[in-house]
């Protein structure tokens, strides 16, 4: 970045008025810097860092390949732009996969080449963005794998680490796939009880007729099929933390034994009289509304005023947006497959207004799909899951990048504003191929602009003519 604050742009080009042209359309913006051949723009970027290179391909002495690679050599998030004649694109097509972010075709006009330049910011942005994200992600605040540096994770970490030390009972309540086992487990290693054992067992993927069983164990010959004693889950967790994730889901039946368990501390295995002394910490969790399921008859009072002793609301994903990118990234570092190592900005535009009835959960569900399906290196949106671009409270029409006014105030003011222009781009490019019936020639003259750069918008922002082409 410029001292000037302007993003910097290096102009390279044997032909003075091609530098004088790209200096008049881009000065408004941007801080150019002209460079009247290959060995000058060397001297340049030896010198200084640029943000974007536009370079010519032809020129004498050192060529448009020789500056981008030098670029690419010294700094590797610059952005490189190939200015290259129609003859030349092949050219051009090859300087990309060597890593220029696109090329201009002799003659271009300058709301293309605003825009092209425009996109390579945005996309060397987006790398330093990411760069962020993978920088904050090994220093990023979390309790023993509950990551968050958002305010309400910041307060969630403060409050288990606190009731971590104290030996009480904790209920863990909130909406399905927000961690409650990752808080379980957190406060069982935060606390004096962490060298003995952790045993988690989900009370609704029971059946009725073994819950008993498994929490208490039982006898030899207690029922058919028990042809040995064995201990339940209560004593295999002695001196340790059990956690009974879904309690709400308990038959009522086993809900007055628990509370016995609880009150005396002792369990009784199926099919005998004999006491078992066990010394337990019990962590529940549900997503229910348990005074409900009390006044309903579905839970039992006594049992509910014993475990809801310290109550933790584990906050939504929707109450804390501001760790939807950091988590995305740690999703999709640990998706296995390291070429596919970033998202597009409207990807995670999309992510971070999208409502995640699911949460964490299905925010991780979702990374893994779109890593599976991925084509490049970067996740775009139309590689996410479609209810995450569907949904009328994430988008409208557009891939993921609207948000109502409830969602867009959880977001920085420039990715908002990101997201309503990319937004009314792929709006007009939609209504205007329908217009023309997928007919790119005659869109392009009622769109002002040349059928060439009309292309390049169609295809930046996913809008495909073929699927507007009208059949006699």
């Amino acid at each position: 970045m410029s001292s000037s604050n302007k993003p910097a742009v290096l102009v390279v080009d044997d032909k003075e008025n091609m530098r004088k042209l790209f200096s008049r359309m881009l000065g408004d913006a941007y801080a150019v810097t002209e460079a009247a051949d290959g060995e000058q723009a060397l001297a340049c970027l030896a010198s200084r860092d640029f943000d974007v290179v536009v370079t010519d391909i032809q020129m004498p002495g050192a060529d448009g390949f020789a500056v981008l690679r030098e670029v690419k050599r010294r700094a590797p998030e610059t952005e490189v732009l190939l200015v290259t004649a129609f003859a030349s694109i092949p050219k051009a097509v090859e300087a990309i996969k060597e890593g220029a972010y696109d090329y201009l075709s002799k003659p271009f006009d300058p709301d293309e080449v605003a825009l092209v330049v425009a996109r390579a910011l945005e996309k060397r942005r987006q790398g330093r963005e990411v760069s962020s994200l993978k920088a904050r992600l090994a220093v990023a605040p979390g309790l023993h794998g509950m990551l968050g540096e958002s305010p309400a994770m910041r307060a969630l970490h403060g409050l288990l680490s606190q009731v971590a030390a104290r030996d009480l009972t904790v209920l863990l309540t909130g909406e399905t796939g927000t961690g409650k086992e990752l808080a379980a487990r957190a406060v069982h290693r935060e606390s004096p009880r962490a060298s003995k054992p952790f045993v988690a067992v989900n009370c609704g993927a029971l059946p009725a007729e073994l819950v008993e069983s498994e929490l208490f164990g039982h006898a030899k010959g207690a029922f058919t099929g028990a042809t040995v004693a064995k201990p339940g889950l209560f004593e295999e967790a002695h001196g340790g933390t059990l956690f009974l994730d879904e309690i709400g889901d308990l038959p009522l039946p086993v809900q007055v034994k628990l509370n016995r368990a609880l009150q005396e501390r002792e369990v009784r295995r199926v099919g005998t009289t004999t006491p078992v002394k066990v010394d337990v910490r019990v962590v529940a969790a549900t997503h229910r509304d348990l005074s409900a399921e009390v006044s309903a008859g579905r839970f039992r009072e006594d049992l509910y005023y014993r475990l809801n002793v310290v109550t933790v609301r584990l906050p939504s994903l929707r109450e804390r947006r501001e760790d939807i990118p950091l988590l995305a990234m740690h999703f999709l570092a640990r998706a296995g497959r390291p070429e596919v190592d970033s998202f597009t900005p409207e990807a995670l535009r999309a992510l971070s207004t999208y409502e995640w009835p699911g949460n964490v959960r299905q925010l991780e569900n979702a990374v893994a799909r779109a890593v599976a399906v991925a084509q490049g290196t970067r996740i775009t949106p139309e590689e996410l899951p479609p209810e995450v671009l569907t949904t009328p409270r994430a988008a409208n029409t557009a891939p993921g990048v609207r948000a109502t006014t409830e969602s867009l105030a959880k977001l920085p003011y420039r990715e908002a504003v990101d997201g309503a222009r990319d937004t009314v781009s792929r709006e007009y490019l939609t209504a205007l191929m329908q217009e023309f019936g997928g007919n790119v020639t005659h869109a392009a003259e009622r769109a002002g602009m040349e059928r060439e750069s009309l292309h390049r918008l169609l295809k930046r922002y996913g809008v495909r003519s073929d699927d507007f082409k009208r059949t006699e």
